[in-house]
């Protein structure tokens, strides 16, 4: 995979300090400044080239759909949209401003932050990550029918294997430009498992969409792509062919780094940024109360993130990390995960049910414009 020419993932001794501004959007209507973030070491990264751009929220944020309860993922088969529901374990296809409910994933044990997490469609199955009685899988589904009415075939097991837990059990699952899928998976809440190549936990993992391994994966018969992750739940691939995951720390910086195969990101040896070229800097790193990333979605020059704990949308520009904005503060609770529709507006998942927080989440709608 390639990176973007002026954006690269440094190892330690390349640090900086880069105070990262704070742009609220009221209703993602008008930006305003505010007082800056405390500043963090990050890798150094050069500035915007001219003539590039990037595109970030514009205007109001429209309710696609409410009355959700724990969604955890979008997932678009042409202009169908599909949502899974953490703690129900149901697939849902949205139809006009309802759902229906298309498939129940079986085994799912929710508990925690485990249950059906991330979805991913190809041609012809949709993919789901579950946690099970004896840990965290990977399973299949043909997709039969048409909108309107869609229904699951059989399951298959694609990938097994992951350790789970009450906590970090990652959970993101994405087609790559390659056409393989990534499959996010968070330690378990052992450290251990993310230094262990024996173990699919704290890692990213590349395989075929029948779950065999690539034989150009960088650890030979494995399926682990990356190491050394402590939660991450966000991935994502700009136009250089640059892949993007979003992490969660620990008490200190959560984390957006930019992925290569078989590279090291240092937990739990490190966290966030660091002087050990061991292991790759992120390329930002933000609080946890102010960040807890979920999901990304990766769009026209701009990397948006949905933040839990930090309750916001991030919007961090590829070329330009330094002018991330921040929109929807505070506004909508705790943001799960960053879609983009097939008519390039901007999908955002809110996640205010997971925590007993009573009444129901929604699916929310805003287009993209360049500036």
């Amino acid at each position: 995979m390639r990176r973007p020419a002026s954006v690269r993932p440094r190892r330690a001794g390349a640090s900086a300090t880069l105070a990262l501004t704070v742009v609220a959007l009221a209703g993602c209507a008008v930006e305003t400044p505010s007082a800056p973030l405390r500043s963090v070491p990050v890798p150094a990264t050069p500035q915007a080239e001219p003539g590039t751009s990037a595109v970030f929220p514009a205007g109001d944020p429209q309710i696609v759909v409410s009355g959700l309860t724990t969604p955890w993922s979008v997932a678009f088969r042409n202009d169908t949209a599909f949502v899974s529901q953490r703690d129900t374990g149901e697939i849902l296809e949205i139809v006009g401003a309802e759902t229906r409910i298309v498939g129940q994933v079986r085994d799912v044990v929710h508990g925690g932050e485990g249950g059906l997490l991330g979805i991913a469609i190809d041609d012809t199955h949709l993919y789901a990550y579950a946690t099970t009685a004896d840990g965290n899988r990977v399973v299949r589904f043909p997709l039969e029918g048409a909108p309107g009415e869609y229904a699951l075939g059989s399951a298959e097991v694609v990938v097994d294997g992951i350790p789970s837990a009450r906590t970090h059990n990652g959970g993101r699952l994405a087609f790559g430009p390659d056409g393989m899928l990534y499959v996010t998976t968070g330690d378990a809440a052992e450290r251990g498992n993310s230094q262990d190549l024996g173990s699919l936990g704290g890692k990213i993992l590349r395989v075929t969409p029948d779950g065999d391994v690539p034989a150009d994966n960088p650890f030979p018969g494995s399926p682990v792509w990356s190491l050394g992750h402590r939660n991450p739940q966000g991935i994502g691939w700009d136009a250089e062919g640059a892949m993007w995951a979003s992490e969660f720390g620990q008490n200190t910086w959560d984390e957006l780094n930019i992925i290569e195969p078989g590279a090291n990101y240092g937990w739990p040896e490190v966290e966030g940024a660091a002087e050990d070229d061991r292991y790759v800097n992120p390329v930002l790193q933000w609080a946890p109360s102010e960040a807890s990333p979920s999901g990304l979605a990766v769009a026209d020059g701009s990397v948006f993130i949905a933040n839990l704990r930090g309750q916001r949308l991030r919007a961090v520009p590829t070329v330009d990390p330094e002018a991330a904005r921040e929109y929807l503060v505070g506004e909508r609770g705790r943001l799960r995960d960053a879609v983009i529709a097939p008519d390039g507006a901007l999908w955002i998942i809110t996640s205010n049910t997971d925590r007993g927080g009573g009444g129901s989440d929604e699916i929310l709608r805003v287009p993209l414009q360049a500036s």
